[in-house]
């Protein structure tokens, strides 16, 4: 049964998180009042992901997460962010946080995120010798629209950079994320061309129940059914490269901020999948006709 540490420095506000978490699914909640607080109780006990506040006393939630990765890298940590703190939010991700829930959108994602990072998390497994041997590794698949292949896939991905010596664990829970994104984007988005309300109910579906009305009704349906995924991953221990083409009618990508702009999107916008990709991957750009998106990590050893 995972466990998850709210930290928050209101009572309410502990309380209302705890709720939400315990709400569908008996979880064990753990409290903490501050960052110092939740890193005490870390110590003696191991949460599956924390769910930290931004501003608390004695230490603040973007700090916790910075302490969290040097000494706890296996757990998760998402922030809570207030209204207006995208540039908070940004900070976190790039202190190594697993990804961020705006509060005035905790009912309707906290538990999808919770839930993603958690299915994400990957632990490590002993490699045998021929594996450290690997040196470079290329994949290319085409996907049929089903959002259940997607973590099979990332976990091979993820486990080839483990095993090529590619990024800490933070590093590949980022590209995990960043690659669920735009996986996600691509089936939903582009090839079903969902409405963005129809996005938001079929990630919910997916997290309750591992499959979707909206999605199943929309495979069985021309042009959608005939269209498919293209992935590519080029996988080395310098750098990695990701490319992910959906088959839909794409959109106009000179409406796009540029790279630097990334940070500034708001989940508000409809950018909070966007900004998660600008921030845990070093290199984002696009096709002409808006239906490949292109990532690259490099090492940072």
């Amino acid at each position: 049964m995972p466990i998850i540490l709210v930290v928050d420095d209101t009572e309410v506000d502990r309380q209302l998180i705890g709720g939400l978490i315990r709400k569908d699914i008996e979880w064990i909640v753990e409290y903490a009042e501050n960052g110092q607080a939740a890193l005490d109780l870390m110590e003696h006990t191991s949460p599956d992901v924390v769910v930290t506040d931004l501003v608390m006393p004695e230490m603040d939630g973007i700090e916790l997460v910075r302490r969290a990765k040097k000494s706890y890298p296996q757990i998760p940590v998402i922030l809570a962010t207030g209204q207006g703190s995208e540039e908070d939010a940004v900070r976190a991700l790039k202190a190594g946080a697993a990804s961020y829930v705006p509060k005035s959108a905790l009912a309707d994602s906290l538990m999808d995120t919770i839930d993603q990072v958690l299915h994400l998390a990957n632990e490590d497994e002993p490699q045998d010798r021929l594996m450290h041997c690997l040196t470079h590794t290329r994949y290319q698949f085409k996907m049929p629209n089903d959002p259940a292949l997607i973590q099979p896939l990332i976990i091979v991905v993820t486990s080839l950079m483990q095993q090529l010596g590619m990024g800490d664990e933070a590093i590949r829970r980022h590209v995990a994320v960043a690659l669920e994104e735009a996986l996600l984007n691509g089936m939903l988005h582009g090839n079903l061309e969902l409405l963005p309300f129809q996005v938001q109910q079929a990630r919910h579906e997916l997290h309750e129940n591992g499959s979707s009305d909206v999605v199943a009704t929309r495979m069985q349906e021309s042009p959608y059914k005939d269209r498919h995924i293209v992935f590519g991953a080029d996988v080395k221990p310098q750098k990695v490269q990701f490319i992910v083409r959906d088959h839909g009618k794409g959109f106009d990508t000179s409406k796009l901020p540029t790279r630097e702009a990334l940070d500034q999107l708001s989940s508000a916008e409809g950018g909070r999948g966007l900004m998660l990709i600008g921030n845990f991957m070093d290199e984002v750009g696009f096709n002409e006709s808006g239906t490949e998106i292109q990532m690259a990590l490099k090492s940072k050893a």
